[in-house]
C-alpha cells in the first residue's frame, strides 16, 4: 500500500475522481499474464487485491500486493517492459490507458506536475529498497517515508479506499 501513497498523495480530489471515471478494473485469474517482457503495454495499473509476481525469464523477482503501482517505467520510458508480470493468485487491478494519462497530463499542468513528483518519489523509493536489498545502504532506512510524503499519508488511504469502493461496484 505505501507505494499508492507516493501518487494517490499528491493529487487533487479532482485528479483522483478524473482516473476513477476513466479507469476500468481488471479481473485476474491466478498465473494469468498481465505485462510480458517485451510486449508494448498501454496501460497503468494499481493493485486492488492479490498478488502479483515479477518474472525476469524463469527467474521471479519480487512479488507486488496491494497499492504497488505496475507499468510505471514503460509509460515514462515508452519502452517494453524488461520482466514479466503475472497474477500469482487471482487478483484485481486498476487500469488507466497510457492515451488518457499523456492526454491528461498534456491538458493539465497542475497534474502533471503532481504525477511526475510522485512517480519521481515512487521510484525514488523503489530504488533504495532495492539498494537496500543489495546489501548496501541503510536498511533501517528502507522504511522511513519523507515528511513531504507523510503530510498525504491519510489522505493517500482515503483514496485507495476511494477507488476500492468504486470498482467493487463494477
Amino acid at each position: 500500500m505505501k507505494k499508492s501513497l507516493f501518487l494517490l498523495g499528491h493529487l487533487t480530489d479532482m485528479d483522483i475522481e478524473w482516473m476513477i471515471h476513466n479507469g476500468n478494473k481488471k479481473n485476474l485469474t491466478a498465473h494469468q499474464e498481465l505485462i510480458g517482457k517485451g510486449w508494448n503495454i498501454h496501460n497503468i495499473y494499481i493493485v486492488l487485491s492479490g498478488q502479483l509476481s515479477i518474472w525476469d525469464d524463469d527467474r521471479k523477482v519480487a512479488l507486488l500486493g496491494p497499492g504497488e503501482i505496475v507499468g510505471e517505467m514503460s509509460f515514462l520510458e515508452s519502452r517494453p517492459p524488461s520482466v514479466s508480470v503475472a497474477a500469482a493468485e487471482p487478483s484485481v487491478v486498476y487500469s488507466i490507458s497510457k492515451e488518457l494519462m499523456n492526454e491528461k497530463l498534456e491538458n493539465d499542468l497542475e497534474f502533471r506536475s503532481n504525477f511526475y513528483y510522485s512517480l519521481a518519489l515512487f521510484l525514488s523509493n523503489r530504488l533504495r529498497t532495492t539498494t537496500n536489498k543489495l546489501g548496501y545502504g541503510s536498511p533501517e532506512d528502507a522504511d522511513i517515508i519523507d515528511d513531504k510524503v507523510l503530510e498525504g499519508v491519510a489522505q493517500a488511504g482515503a483514496r485507495f479506499n476511494q477507488i476500492l469502493n468504486k470498482f467493487s461496484e463494477v
